[in-house]
């Protein structure tokens, strides 16, 4: 029986299935379904090529086989899909793979009671980050000198972005370039500017964190190395082992020191362009310049909101016309203040906001800059437990009795010693 802080590698026992690192994480989730420890399998699939990843609810526990395999070109957010189609999970049991920002994004939704969370088996897999479809395209004609529709698979390994194609003659070629080059360049190929800032490389948040790092000797590339994060996780993988559906093995001892040794370095990744993007955001006045500038190319069309995992208000307060002046474009700057203020202290820096945004305002990173200054301000780091974030301790419903009874909004006395009134 295995518990949580078990780490194994596995594989799957099935010729169907032809995921990568020997298809652990597909074995899992088609058990899950087809044991009835779940109603769904909530994956990624791949859409007209490997840059059109969409999300696909799988009842039928044959079709898991599909999602097999990983799409970096595949930039999408799974909780919010859960909350906005599936109800939040609250009338039915779901299995989601999930990089460190959806699980993040889970967490921060069940938080607000908008995901049910006992309903729901995340399955984290390790992330070195996501390049978006577009630059993906102009990165690969530029940087590779190939065309991107003759590229049919493509991976981030060993600090290498590596896409494998077929030349002019039907050859199979691969090529690969340092993430760190493609990442220098002036067009800005490489990771999104937020999986670069990113600090959760292996999703602990979730029941399972699976992937390839640590996995080495006569397993490396057959093999999948699983971390037991849960007791949720713990079951699944004893059940699926009891099943035959996969097979595991204790891990080589090199293995889990190589395996925290790359988690280390993506880490400190992480802080380098942390503090180069952020300095180029500048400080105090000047920040506060850049993101008006930056800001005033906004054309109020809510693409932002629509699909930050922690707007979920029902009555928007960008919608409120003594707020925001309806009809103004661009929106009077209070439009993006109020964001500020709603998702500043929860940002899990998902990258969706800017991924999305027409307009190509850089709006991750403004949030994420805040959202980093208020947690060492409090403490407080959004998605990683239930803790619940710092403005869950305003007391709203008794501020809003004190100003109907008050008339007024000044809640510190004023220069006199007296209450304002």
């Amino acid at each position: 029986m295995t518990a949580k802080g078990d780490m194994v590698y596995c594989w799957t026992n099935s010729s169907d299935i032809k995921g990568e690192c020997g298809g652990a994480v597909t074995s899992l989730l088609q058990h899950a379904l087809a044991s009835g420890m779940v109603d769904g399998v909530l994956a990624v699939v791949k859409g007209k090529d490997l840059y059109d990843a969409k999300l696909e609810l799988i009842t039928d526990a044959a079709e898991v086989p599909k999602a097999a395999g990983s799409l970096h070109c595949g930039t999408l957010l799974s909780a919010k899909m859960v909350k906005k189609y599936l109800g939040g999970a609250k009338d039915m049991k779901i299995a989601v793979p999930v990089k460190g920002c959806d699980a993040m994004a889970f967490y921060e939704l069940a938080k607000r009671n908008q995901i049910n969370l006992d309903n729901i088996i995340l399955i984290g897999l390790n992330c070195g980050g996501t390049v978006s479809p577009i630059v993906a395209r102009d990165m690969i004609t530029d940087k590779y000198d190939v065309s991107p529709d003759a590229v049919f698979k493509e991976e981030i390994d060993k600090g290498q972005f590596i896409i494998e194609y077929n030349d002019a003659d039907g050859n199979h070629q691969h090529k690969g370039i340092k993430i760190d080059e493609l990442e220098e360049t002036p067009e800005g190929y490489g990771r999104r500017q937020n999986c670069q800032r990113c600090k959760c490389k292996v999703p602990r948040q979730a029941d399972l964190a699976c992937g390839n790092w640590g996995v080495i000797g006569e397993k490396a590339g057959k093999a999948t190395f699983v971390e037991v994060c849960s007791a949720k996780g713990a079951a699944l993988l004893d059940s699926a082992v009891a099943a035959g559906a996969v097979t595991t093995c204790a891990p080589e001892p090199k293995g889990l020191e190589i395996r925290a040794k790359v988690e280390a370095s993506m880490l400190k990744l992480g802080d380098k362009a942390r503090a180069h993007q952020f300095a180029e955001l500048g400080e105090g006045s000047e920040r506060l310049a850049k993101i008006m500038k930056l800001s005033s190319r906004c054309i109020a069309c809510r693409a932002c909101i629509e699909n930050c995992p922690i707007c979920y208000c029902v009555e928007c307060s960008t919608a409120k016309p003594h707020l925001v002046a309806p009809g103004q474009n661009p929106p009077d700057f209070m439009f993006h203040l109020i964001r500020f203020a709603h998702i500043a202290d929860s940002c899990i820096n998902c990258g969706q906001c800017q991924e999305l945004c027409p307009m190509e305002i850089p709006n991750a990173l403004f949030m994420h800059a805040q959202q980093v200054e208020l947690e060492k301000m409090f403490g407080h780091t959004p998605g990683q437990n239930m803790d619940l974030p710092v403005l869950a301790f305003a007391e709203e419903m008794d501020e809003r009795a004190r100003l109907n009874a008050t008339g007024s909004d000044m809640i510190y006395e004023n220069v006199f010693g007296e209450e304002e009134q």
